[in-house]
Parts: structure tokens; C-alpha cells; sequence
């Protein structure tokens, strides 16, 4: 499936209440559990044989005992009634049970095969696709689809056996009596297909405003730092005010619609029970009907109705479910574009470290903006490359491509004298170790972010010497050392903070290659020089390439790059670059305030 870019309107659509195509796509779904599934479908029809069993038994303790002052047969045919109720319950529970243990399998299932599948997508598709839409499918859209096994497709489908033995009794009973009931069937489908087209365009309005408020809470709420910043309040406050009125008034339209239809089934309930007891009145007065016979009808009627009346709540769950699967498979169909090759070439043996070439490379994130426009450049086995630039020049582009977070679009990026599109996915990135600006720390203690990458195990004395090479001696002050709880993304500790631990946890990683992307741009000059000291053990005999803006940071590296229009424009040693007076040189100036020498 191509990649597109995010459409907004994708979660307020609403589709066919019941689609051949995605049906069957649940049903596959489903499969594992058909266990379960068969078990609950064995039920149905014995439900509806104890649902009928009860209008039947009233007939026959009117007929052939009330009205013959027969106690003793009244008294077997009530406790028969009691027993099948029981029945009835017991059988409802187990029912109910098979079908929410179905339901909650199935989302289990999608949920994991989804986020499976969102680990395999490649970095561009999280760009264009917001994490609210996402979570969207990973939670909201699942549990419409487990509404669908519990609520919609199940109860439908026990609603239609009941239907139809409710109408075969009714026939066998009198069948004339039977045609004064369904004779108000054809205008019970009018009114319940007007009112249904009309509240699936509320439906649809209630979508498209829950989308707006749940859009407008996800960027408050992260932005909120700013929002307070500019004493933005009460701007805030008001904007949701109105998000929230429209939505509370959508809804509110949408009641209106769900409200009419049952009261408009209601009302024609009524009206053919009238008809029922108008007609049935006049049969029992002529003794060509029995007087239980017409309270069974009357309670068989309102069997009938009753599936009718509830048809809008299972309509509108059937519509989100069909809706929401479309967009679940829609995102599992969609192929990765960055994978491991079908056949991998066996790695040449090469002596640690690794070497890295940029061969001709153009990259664009999109369209025709080159980032990269023929970038070549090579970086010899062991040596501390540096790339530096101004902003947008490409940098962190640079190793995005080196680990295949992005593929290029022409020229080759070699690992080892291999393009990397040839490498094993997993293997090149163990390979290749990047330390971003924005280090992400995960909710857990230390001592889980320290080994995220660790294959096998990690001993103590490994982690504690990464954490004294980073200078992140900090931990050791923590109430609980290593095992110190981390909020979301590290919150409780500051930035500088995060980058040490980010430093100590490439270290554990121990990869062959190590780019360090902005790595000590938010500690201050004292942690840098530590830093950078415990860089010269770690990087020594170890291939790298620092990517920073900050131009002190780079000043002992084998080499400097210096990116311009997407391409290398200078290389060479700092003293070379300032002595050559190009465009290091006036960056240099620029930073420090010394003229070129």
C-alpha cells in the first residue's frame, strides 16, 4: 500500500454498517478464537428456544389450567416457567461471557499485531502521521471493533434467530392473527430507514467534533510550558469552551435522532399490540381464538419489536466498527518500505574498526528538496571524523542514512565497503550506535534505559564503569542509584542529565560505529570537558563521526567536514580550516570572535 500523507478527515468518517470485504477480514481475525465463537453461536438458537418457551407457557397455563381451575397442573407449568428462566440467565451469563472473552481476545490480537507492525514502519511514516492518530488506532479503534463481537455482530445475528422463531411460532399459533402484527412491518422500515440516514449524518458531525477537541487537547496539553509561558490561559480556556460546546451540541443532535427512532418504534409497537387486541378481542368473543393464545401473542409481539427498537445503537456500533477496521487493516496493509534484504550477502571479514563512504548521495525528505545533493566522503577505519554546518545542511541527515532510517534516493552509503541496504536491519543497527540531541529515556528505573540495548546480560561493574566514562556520577546521588524510577521520557532529571545517561547507554551498546549527533550540545562546559576527556578513551580505535554546531567540541577530530548546499565544501584539521580563512573559518569567528588567522 502507498504511503500517503495524513488526511485529518480519516478519523471522522463513517462507513457501511456492515461491509462483505472487512467482515470477512474480522472474521480471519477471529479465527484462533472460533472456539469461542462457536461455543456462543451454539447458544443462540437454544436462548431463543428458552425465550419463546415463555409466551408458549403462559398459553398453556391459561388455556388448560386457569380458566379450568386446574391448580395442580397450574403449579408444574409455573415452576416449569421459574425453570426455564433460570435456564434463560444462566445460559445469558454464559453468553455474555463468551462474547466479551471473544471481543477482548481478538482486540488483544489486533492491538499486539498492530504495534508489531507500527515497530517494522519506517521513520518517514511517523513523520507524517501524528501520534494522536496512532494511539487513535492502537486503542479507540480497536475497541470499536471489540463492540462489533460483543454488541454488533453477535447480537444481530441472535436477534435474527429469535426474529425468525418468533414469526414461525406466531404463524403456527394463527397465522391471521400473525398478519395484524406484521402489517405495521412496512412502516416500521420507513421510519427506521429515515431516521437512520438522518442520525448517521449526526453520527458523523459528533466524529468530526470529538476529532477537533481531541486534536486541539493533544497540542494544549504538550504545549502547555508555552501556553503558560505567554500567560495564553484564558485564550486556551475559551477556544476549548467552544471545541467542547459544538461537541456537547453534536452530540445532543445525534441523541435527538437515536431518541426519535426508538420512540417512533415504540409508538408503532403500540399501535399494532392495539391492532393485536382490537382483533384478537373480536376472535376470542366468536371462540375462534383462545384467551391465552392472544397473551401469548401479545408477549411474542413484543419480542418482535423489541430487536426492531434497539437497531440504532447496534447500527451505529456496527458503523464505527466497519469504520475503524478499515482504517486497522488499511495501516497493517501498509508495507514497510525499509526492511532487510530477501538474501543477505555474507559479510567480508574486516578488521575492527569499520570503515564508512558516502558515495554520490541525494536525499530529500520530500519532493524534490534536495537535503543532499552528491555528497561524497569516506571515513577511514578508526578515525574521528567531525561534520559540522549551519542549520538545515544536512548533518543529522548523515546518520539517519548510515543506520536506514532513511534510504537515499541516489548514490550508495557503504558500511564496511557494503551499501547498507544490503546489511540485515537488526545487524546494522547494532553496527552503528547514533546518540541523538533529544535523548528519549523511557519510564523505568536507570538501570533499564542503561541496558535497552544490551543483547545479553550486563554485569554491574560494566554499567557503573559506563556511567563513570559518561561523568553521569550523578546517578550515584539518586535516593535509589540504578534503581531510581525515570518518569515519561525522563522527567525527573534534567536535560543535561539525559544526555549523560544517553552517553552511558551507548557505551553498554558498545557499537562499532558511534556518531554523537549534537551529544553534549546541553551540558555545560565543565561537564563537556569531562565529557570529552572520557570520548578521547572511549572513541580511541573505534570509528566516528561527531555531528555539532558548536565548533570547540570538535576542534581534536582527525578530520572536519564542512557541509554547504548539501554537499562536503571544506575538509581538513581546525588549524587547517581556520588557516584556509573559507567558510570554517568565518563559522569559527562567528562563535569564538577571533579573526582567522
Amino acid at each position: 500500500m502507498p504511503e500517503s500523507a495524513y488526511d485529518p478527515e480519516a478519523d471522522e468518517r463513517l462507513g457501511r454498517a456492515f461491509d462483505r470485504r472487512l467482515a470477512g477480514r474480522l472474521v480471519q481475525a477471529a479465527r484462533p478464537h472460533r472456539g469461542l465463537i462457536g461455543g456462543s453461536m451454539l447458544l443462540f438458537p437454544v436462548i431463543a428456544l428458552a425465550e419463546l418457551a415463555q409466551p408458549w407457557l403462559l398459553k398453556v397455563a391459561i388455556d388448560d389450567h386457569i380458566l379450568r381451575s386446574d391448580w395442580l397442573g397450574l403449579t408444574r407449568v409455573a415452576g416449569l416457567y421459574v425453570a426455564v428462566l433460570v435456564v434463560l440467565y444462566a445460559l445469558r451469563t454464559v453468553e455474555a461471557y463468551l462474547m466479551h472473552l471473544t471481543g477482548q481476545r481478538v482486540i488483544h490480537d489486533l492491538r499486539e499485531a498492530i504495534f508489531d507492525h507500527l515497530l517494522r514502519l519506517e521513520a518517514r511514516f511517523f513523520d507524517r502521521n501524528p501520534v494522536g492518530r496512532l494511539m487513535t488506532r492502537v486503542l479507540h479503534d480497536v475497541e470499536s471493533v471489540s463492540e462489533a463481537f460483543t454488541s454488533g455482530l453477535f447480537a444481530v445475528v441472535a436477534d435474527v434467530i429469535t426474529l425468525i422463531g418468533v414469526v414461525a411460532v406466531m404463524l403456527w399459533i394463527d397465522w391471521r392473527l400473525a398478519l395484524v402484527t406484521f402489517s405495521i412491518v412496512p412502516i416500521l422500515l420507513l421510519v427506521a430507514v429515515y431516521f437512520r440516514l438522518n442520525a448517521r449524518d449526526a453520527y458523523r458531525e459528533v466524529r468530526r467534533r470529538l476529532a477537533r477537541l481531541n486534536a486541539f487537547l493533544q497540542e494544549s496539553l504538550q504545549g502547555m510550558a508555552v501556553v503558560q509561558l505567554f500567560v495564553r490561559e484564558r485564550h486556551e480556556r475559551e477556544r476549548f469552551g467552544r471545541l467542547n460546546t459544538d461537541y456537547r451540541r453534536a452530540l445532543f443532535g445525534s441523541t435527538i435522532w437515536e431518541a426519535s427512532l426508538y420512540a417512533s418504534v415504540e409508538a408503532l409497537g403500540s399501535i399494532a399490540l392495539a391492532l393485536l387486541i382490537w382483533y384478537g378481542s373480536e376472535r376470542i368473543v366468536a371462540e375462534s381464538l383462545t384467551f391465552g393464545a392472544l397473551v401469548a401473542f401479545i408477549q411474542y409481539t413484543n419480542r418482535f419489536f423489541l430487536p426492531i427498537r434497539d437497531l440504532g445503537a447496534k447500527y451505529t456500533v456496527m458503523q464505527w466498527a466497519m469504520a475503524s477496521s478499515e482504517r486497522i487493516f488499511g495501516l497493517l496493509d501498509r508495507t514497510p518500505e525499509i526492511v532487510s534484504p530477501p538474501t543477505l550477502r555474507p559479510r567480508p571479514t574486516r578488521p575492527s574498526p569499520s570503515a564508512l563512504e558516502f558515495a554520490s548521495v541525494w536525499f530529500a525528505y520530500d519532493g524534490d528538496e534536495w537535503v543532499l545533493r552528491d555528497c561524497s566522503f569516506s571515513v577511514a577505519p578508526g578515525e574521528r571524523v567531525a561534520i559540522v554546518g549551519t542549520t538545515g545542511e544536512g548533518k543529522t541527515t548523515c546518520a539517519r542514512l548510515l543506520n536506514r532510517s532513511y534510504d537515499v534516493r541516489q548514490g550508495r552509503v557503504l558500511v564496511d565497503g557494503v551499501d547498507v541496504r544490503e546489511w540485515e536491519l537488526a545487524r546494522l543497527r547494532r553496527h552503528v550506535g547514533i546518540i541523538f540531541q533529544d535523548s528519549v529515556l523511557f519510564a523505568g528505573t536507570v538501570e533499564e534505559n542503561l541496558r535497552l540495548g544490551a543483547d545479553g546480560a550486563v554485569a554491574p561493574a560494566e554499567l557503573t564503569r559506563a556511567l563513570e566514562t559518561a561523568r553521569a556520577g550523578f546517578v550515584a546521588d539518586l535516593p535509589k542509584g540504578l534503581g531510581e524510577l525515570l518518569g515519561e521520557r525522563g522527567a525527573n532529571v534534567s536535560h543535561g542529565q539525559r544526555q549523560l545517561l544517553a552517553i552511558a547507554r551507548a557505551l553498554v551498546y558498545n557499537p562499532a560505529v558511534l556518531v554523537l549527533d549534537e551529544a553534549m550540545s546541553s551540558v555545560d562546559p565543565e561537564s563537556e570537558a569531562l565529557i570529552r576527556q572520557a570520548m578521547a578513551g572511549l572513541l580511541a580505535g573505534r570509528t566516528s563521526i561527531t555531528i555539532a554546531h558548536r565548533l570547540s567540541t570538535v576542534r581534536a577530530a582527525d578530520r572536519i567536514l564542512v557541509l554547504h548546499r548539501g554537499r562536503v565544501h571544506e575538509e581538513g584539521t581546525h588549524a587547517d580550516l581556520v588557516r584556509r580563512g573559507g567558510l570554517y573559518a568565518r563559522l569559527n569567528e562567528l562563535q569564538t570572535g577571533a579573526a582567522p588567522a
